[in-house]
């Protein structure tokens, strides 16, 4: 039985899992991102605000798809999961910085036991591969 085309990406920079889950996993053309929080690549908390926080998210995002090969710009669904629902606002204002027209499908979800600000998750369309770059192709 043939296997799915699954390559995990781990991001130099990115945030440090703090599980076992991959960054990402890239199948096809798409790249699909783990929830990232407000961490460092060492796992320490970024930012202070909950603007540094989301900031920090975005940042983290950005990281891993590029070391994939793609834009955050390209993302087509994001997942958030915000702590503090009274941050939507300013979640959305910070968000449409780092994002651009058509914004991606998205999902936005109050979790007050979350235990951080957010945590987002992302699928990002990436460039189409070239066949001999895929696993498996001759």
């Amino acid at each position: 039985m043939p296997t799915a085309d699954r390559q995990a990406v781990i991001a130099p920079g990115g945030s440090l899992p703090a599980g076992p889950y991959s960054h990402a996993v890239r199948s096809g053309d798409l790249l699909f991102i783990s929830g990232q929080g407000p961490f460092d690549e060492h796992g320490r908390p970024r930012g202070e605000t909950f603007a540094e926080k989301v900031r920090a998210v975005f940042d983290n995002i950005a990281v891993i798809a590029a070391a994939a090969g793609g834009d955050i710009h390209d993302a087509v669904k994001i997942g958030a999961y915000i702590e503090d629902y009274g941050n939507f606002a300013e979640y959305n204002e910070i968000m449409r910085s780092y994002l651009r027209p058509p914004y991606p499908a998205r999902t936005t979800v109050p979790v007050p036991t979350l235990g951080i600000a957010i945590e987002i998750d992302a699928v990002v369309a990436l460039p189409p591969s070239r066949p001999e770059h895929r696993p498996g192709a001759s």
